[in-house]
């Protein structure tokens, strides 16, 4: 069991690390870090310039239990990944972590979020359409093992926003 925030963090650090990583991101470009205790987990969140990665840390085993990332070009926010570990699934994490990339984006004033998903993921679509991503159009071939389309997913705020 993990006893103390620097070893969380440590926890944490190492896979949204990973993870960053495999979305082609420079770590050494994070600038700042925020810890919050949140019924039960920890949020870490990792932020630059143009990126933001949060990550869940189960408060009682230190073990990492989601993570999601955001890239910001200008107006655009693009969701690199949003990822729960199986145990943890159908427990609001990925709801938590999709919310804070929603009112990130209100507060920066993005015009839009996006992300790719598999077709065949009927459960991630469901919740990215409870939080008003529409179908913007599809990737062909976006995905290995198996090979298979991409659906790009997006979230408009306009004037809500703004």
């Amino acid at each position: 069991m993990k006893n103390n925030i620097y070893e969380l963090n440590l926890t944490a650090a190492v896979a949204l690390s990973e993870a960053a990583r495999s979305a082609g991101v420079n770590t050494n470009e994070i600038a700042d870090e925020e810890i919050t205790l949140d019924n039960g987990y920890y949020e870490v969140r990792f932020t630059s310039d143009w990126l933001q990665y949060d990550c869940y840390v189960d408060a009682a085993t230190g073990e990492v239990i989601g993570y999601a990332g955001l890239l910001v070009a200008a107006d655009e926010g693009y969701i690199t990944n949003v990822a729960v570990f199986p145990p943890y699934r159908r427990r609001g994490v990925a709801g938590k972590l999709l919310d804070v990339f929603l009112r990130f984006a209100r507060a920066n004033h993005l015009a839009f979020l996006t992300l790719e998903v598999r077709p065949s993921n009927a459960a991630a679509i469901a919740l990215y359409t409870r939080f008003g991503f529409r179908e913007a159009g599809r990737r062909r071939n976006y995905y290995d093992l198996p090979r298979e389309d991409a659906l790009i997913l997006t979230r408009t705020f306009g004037e809500e926003s703004k």
